[in-house]
């Protein structure tokens, strides 16, 4: 074992201690006024340190800075925003009505915190997905530990900052470092564990999480569709897929990652989308608007996509540049199943654009993929998009956009299967990191008129209750 991992294991041993410490007091103290004023330190923290954050992120993937506003801190900041007005309603005791069998007795469902909760974040939206989550657990009355990723140090170690600025250990810590941190931190029986990442990584944290019955929110990925319409406004949809597609140069789990046009309106929709590229980017790979891949090793595996499809028959329409890990916005046709691209997630400024005339056909190669995180429709009619909806499974669905529902805090933010487990945002955030206890309690309940002994006479009252309840 190396003095590296020893470190981690001894790091993340002592934040894990110092908050289960705390948690019998933290139940029996952290009450409404404290979970807004924990959420009000964090908005306070966050805008003192934005402009540092705006640099990190510009350090990390040279994110322009309306971006880092748009897509990292205003997420957030909403998120902090709601909660704190909804939460009172939130954790109030929800009252059940009595059924037959429980009548003369009171039923509610109160939320309570699960505990001491890992959040593990990913490099793509390395502030937002570390602490938007970090909103629903404090809101709900958890402790927490994030691992921020390894691959955006610069914004690490913003979030680092920010964190212990903002709260004392007992109650939220950050750790940084890479997988030894993450293995550590895994080893450990929290009471909750919010992983946003692949799929690939998400069966090993579902795994370590098995080994202590921790229960688990999966935020993971997959290859979202986006199906345009015989009937769709065209300009809406190059404008909306455009910025989907584009923007964090791609590095988005719900960005559109291939899309289906109808035949009817193929040549109108790429001259469109071409037009609003240009517009919004510009030519070439070096446009300001644009952020750059992440690290050397993604943007290999962005142009060997491109290459493979290039040497089986794809021809690139628009794009494929690449300089210093900035990709220009890229369109390719012709792609065949038999090329990586066609089955991989692409996660880069790449997009696919496959023709169909048939939407049965489409639904059917929708279908015969593992599910995922969203589906866009851009199509005036509604009973064709109704029809595409009925036909499929994603975890959520856009309709004329593209990525503004993951914005909507009133909406579950969640996959389905290899695309996710569990939902956040909002009330479903709290309830992700909440346990909903159940508590019955007897008034005058007649029950104890059945209880044994089994005589003729309770046969006959339980034989009573069996045919009136069917």
């Amino acid at each position: 074992m190396t003095d590296m991992k020893t470190s981690f294991i001894d790091q993340a041993g002592a934040a894990f201690a110092c908050q289960s410490a705390s948690i019998v007091e933290r139940r029996q103290t952290f009450g409404l006024a404290e979970r807004q004023d924990a959420l009000d330190c964090l908005a306070t923290a966050i805008r003192q340190n934005e402009a540092a954050l705006i640099a990190a992120m510009a350090t990390d993937f040279g994110k322009p800075e309306a971006e880092v506003i748009l897509t990292e801190l205003v997420p957030v900041m909403q998120e902090i925003r709601h909660a704190s007005r909804h939460l009172r309603r939130w954790m109030r005791p929800r009252r059940v009505a009595p059924t037959l069998v429980s009548f003369g007795t009171k039923a509610r469902v109160r939320s309570e915190a699960r505990g001491v909760c890992l959040i593990i974040a990913p490099w793509n939206y390395p502030f937002s997905l570390a602490i938007g989550p970090l909103v629903s657990a404090l809101a709900a009355g958890n402790s927490a530990i994030i691992k921020p990723s390894e691959m955006t140090p610069a914004t690490s170690a913003v979030v680092a900052h920010l964190i212990k600025e903002a709260f004392p250990p007992d109650l939220v810590t950050a750790i940084e470092g890479g997988v030894e941190a993450s293995e550590a931190l895994l080893a450990l029986p929290f009471d909750h564990i919010f992983f946003t990442g692949s799929p690939a990584v998400g069966k090993i944290v579902m795994a370590a999480a098995s080994k202590t019955l921790a229960s688990v929110t999966l935020e993971l990925g997959g290859k979202s569709p986006t199906i345009v319409g015989p009937d769709a406004d065209l300009k809406q949809a190059a404008s909306w897929i455009s910025f989907g597609k584009f923007a964090n140069a791609g590095q988005t789990c719900i960005a559109p990652d291939h899309i289906f046009v109808h035949a009817s309106v193929k040549d109108g929709f790429l001259t469109a989308l071409r037009d609003r590229i240009a517009k919004a980017y510009g030519e070439g790979a070096n446009s300001p608007h644009l952020a750059r891949i992440v690290n050397d090793r993604h943007a290999e595996r962005l142009s060997g996509l491109l290459r493979d499809a290039v040497a089986k028959g794809a021809r690139v329409s628009l794009g494929g540049a690449m300089q210093d890990r900035h990709m220009a916005p890229t369109l390719i046709e012709a792609i065949t199943p038999e090329m990586d691209i066609d089955h991989e997630e692409i996660f880069g400024p790449i997009l696919p654009i496959m023709t169909y005339d048939d939407i049965d056909d489409v639904t059917q190669r929708i279908n015969a993929r593992p599910k995922p995180l969203a589906l866009y429709i851009f199509d005036k009619s509604r009973e064709r998009a109704e029809q595409i909806i009925t036909a499929t499974s994603s975890g959520s669905v856009g309709i004329n956009l593209t990525v503004a529902q993951f914005t909507h805090t009133g909406l579950p933010f969640g996959g389905v299967n290899t695309s996710g487990i569990g939902a956040a945002h909002g009330h479903d955030g709290f309830r992700a990191f909440s346990h909903e206890r159940a508590i019955l309690s007897n008034h005058y309940s007649s029950l104890p008129m059945i209880f044994p002994p089994y005589t003729p006479g309770v046969k006959k009252l339980i034989g009573l209750i069996k045919r009136f309840l069917g």
